[in-house]
């Protein structure tokens, strides 16, 4: 039997590895044949054909066409989030194997957030015409167009916000809605701790955990004090002076954008049957093979043993959770907190700047 299963592991491990290099060696993008031939309507878009910053480049595209069920957006701004310069440098390594393309990008096009007009709708779209000026997440966002479904995640922008504050929505927004509301499932009265809360996921938590009825404690550097105060934070922490799992407060919920404590420090300010949500996949510097995929793997490991709830949580786009956001930027209740502005050409310095980690809110793309 020991014979059998040695044999058997011996085989796994070969197979694996046959499959690891054919794999490696057959990925590949459709870069060569959109270079072979010139489109014949040409738009503007982000590409990159091979991992790495230095890679991206502003190309003429063919215009999409809007299928029935779809939208043709004219993009006005586009907003930069970690996700887009995870995908950039295939980092973690993992995440190659997640997005099909371990030597090579799968999918070509970059970016997902957007706002823009409306330039023309497929034949089974009702709820969206031309002319309307809307916002949400789509591929490709770095670029003239984008064709989302109207279905999917996209809302009407509401007249008193900017479309650069739309755009900075999509992705932090929601990731901050569902983190408190689905994932802490945050109650009036509550204490929430949101370690990163000058980030763009972290300051639209502050105002939705506010929003909520909670107590809201913010950690951040010492500049962003003031900006995390600004947003509502009852009190806030500068992790420069200060570490918040050293403190003798217990919390209901941790949103954790950072990752820079371990699961067991967070679980000692958590209370009885508090939950921590990991958000941040950690630092530029710290991705490696699996990044800060540890973490939720342990969480999960420990899951048996405590009354605490710990895991890692990723978003899901949704077309209610964007009219949410409309319906509150509207009435002032919710803002966006830009804190650079780039042009299309700029797009490399853009991700740069998110990948070193030190943004106030979102870095945001302006398309003309």
């Amino acid at each position: 039997m020991k014979r059998i299963l040695k044999w058997l592991f011996l085989v796994i491990v070969f197979g694996g590895l046959v499959w690891f290099e054919i794999a490696y060696w057959t990925s590949t993008n459709d870069c060569d044949r959109k270079n072979a031939a010139a489109p014949t309507n040409p738009v503007k878009a982000v590409t990159y054909c091979e991992y790495g910053l230095a890679n991206l480049k502003i190309e003429q595209v063919e215009k999409p066409v809007p299928a029935a069920d779809q939208v043709l957006v004219r993009v006005r701004a586009a907003s930069v989030n970690p996700y887009d310069w995870h995908f950039v440098e295939g980092s973690p390594k993992v995440i190659r194997l997640m997005i099909g393309g371990l030597r090579k990008p799968k999918d070509t096009r970059l970016g997902v957030d957007f706002a823009g007009i409306v330039e023309a709708v497929g034949k089974d779209v009702t709820n969206f015409k031309p002319g309307d000026e809307v916002f949400g997440g789509k591929g490709g966002a770095f670029g003239e167009y984008v064709t989302p479904r109207a279905s999917r995640a996209i809302a009407l922008k509401p007249a008193n916000v900017t479309f650069e504050e739309a755009a900075s929505v999509n992705i932090a927004g929601v990731t901050a809605l569902q983190a408190l509301r689905d994932y802490g499932k945050v109650q009036p009265g509550q204490k929430v701790l949101i370690n990163g809360a000058s980030g763009g996921v972290g300051t639209f938590a502050v105002q939705l955990a506010k929003l909520m009825g909670t107590d809201v404690t913010g950690v951040c550097s010492t500049r962003n004090v003031d900006l995390v105060k600004s947003l509502g934070a009852d009190r806030v922490i500068d992790y420069t002076k200060e570490d918040y799992t050293k403190i003798d407060q217990k919390y209901d919920v941790i949103l954790d954008n950072v990752a820079n404590h371990s699961l067991s420090e967070n679980r000692k300010v958590l209370t009885q049957n508090g939950k921590y949500v990991l958000i941040g996949g950690g630092s530029a510097n710290e991705q490696g093979l699996i990044g800060k995929m540890a973490k939720p793997l342990k969480a999960l490991i420990m899951k048996p043993f405590v009354s605490q709830q710990m895991g890692m949580m990723m978003a899901e786009m949704k077309q209610s959770d964007l009219q949410y956001f409309a319906e509150q930027m509207q009435n002032g209740k919710l803002k966006a907190v830009i804190d650079r502005t780039y042009k299309l050409d700029q797009i490399k310095d853009a991700i740069a700047y998110v990948e070193e980690g030190h943004a106030r809110g979102k870095v945001i793309i302006t398309v003309e």
